[in-house]
């Protein structure tokens, strides 16, 4: 085999590892792009664990709050870790800060990028169970409109699909790189799909279900962005049944909208980038980060990322760069 030849296969063999050399000035394709999006909702999240609220009892009661309602497996190491934080708390909440932090740098930085993002991957499953509860999917209060399944587990889904590797050249869209189109479509289907099963749950489907959880989102907020608040839940008092069978089926479509062609693709990944958005402000009130209290923006802003990343690209962009 010629010099040339071979050159040519190890160079194809790290691009398929996301090992390539990387030529200086090389251009910002849209997985860097989304990959560097990522790591600033990481920085986000580190400043909001610095904040003075996350070092006193109300972060553990947070915390410990997560436990309710989820069986005595899940439950039992949630409160053991509510208590070990309080015990430490400016020790631990300093060093869970300043992991969050090394995430969201690491990511930034090219040649840190798959590190960073493997550790994002455990951390987020840690976080997951230890300080959300998995999201409250086995207490029977898990909704799209609070972030369910949690945001933390879109972090991980997030760090595979944006994987600096190549397995699927050209690829049809971002997500696909690392993982295949087949495989990248079922995450996203089983995803948005369990969004619309947690929409029609007998708590959200009660008359008042999604009316009591926007307006429990008014206090602390800002006077504007409790007026808004109030807003929704007036339109959607008494209203619960209705509400939960159109957002469920806004999802279902949403969930389908991969395997669409192209035109259609974009079409549900619109209204994926525009449901997300009212999830996070009138569901989310924006992951409460302008009350102090928030420790991130919760799961709307990731949707959108995560929406991103599967617009179908033209030919050209979607070889490995």
């Amino acid at each position: 085999m010629s010099e040339v030849a071979v050159a040519g296969a190890r160079t194809a063999w790290r691009g398929r590892l996301g090992t390539e050399v990387q030529p200086a000035g090389a251009r910002l394709d849209a997985r860097r792009a989304l990959q560097l999006a990522l790591a600033a909702i990481w920085l986000l999240d580190a400043v909001l664990q610095y904040q003075a609220f996350m070092y006193t009892k109300g972060f553990t009661q947070m915390i410990a709050g997560t436990a309710a309602g989820n069986p005595s497996v899940i439950a039992r190491p949630i409160t053991w870790d509510a208590t070990l934080v309080e015990h430490h708390l400016v020790l631990i909440n300093s060093i869970f800060a300043t992991i969050q932090l090394l995430i969201g740098l690491g990511i930034a930085f090219r040649p840190t990028v798959r590190l960073a993002l493997a550790a994002s991957i455990a951390w987020s499953l840690g976080v997951w169970w230890f300080g959300e509860g998995l999201g409250g999917v086995l207490s029977g209060a898990a909704s799209p409109l609070n972030g369910a399944p949690g945001a933390v587990i879109i972090y991980a889904l997030l760090a595979v699909l944006l994987w600096p590797a190549d397995w699927n050249i050209p690829a049809p869209f971002t997500a696909a790189r690392a993982v295949g189109a087949q495989v990248a479509r079922g995450l996203w289907l089983v995803l948005w799909l369990s969004l619309a099963y947690f929409a029609l749950t007998p708590a959200n489907r009660a008359p008042q279900g999604i009316n009591g959880m926007i307006a429990g989102m008014e206090s602390g907020n800002p006077g504007w962005l409790a007026a808004l608040d109030r807003g929704a839940a007036s339109l959607v008092s008494g209203q619960g049944l209705a509400a939960s069978i159109v957002l469920a089926v806004a999802l279902i479509l949403i969930a389908a909208g991969v395997y669409l062609p192209a035109p259609a693709a974009r079409g549900t990944l619109v209204l994926a980038i525009v449901v997300a958005l009212v999830i996070w402000v009138f569901g989310e009130a924006f992951g409460t980060i302008m009350t102090g209290g928030g420790t991130d923006p919760n799961s709307g802003p990731l949707l959108v990322l995560l929406a991103l990343s599967y617009w179908p690209l033209k030919a050209t962009e979607g070889k490995a760069a």
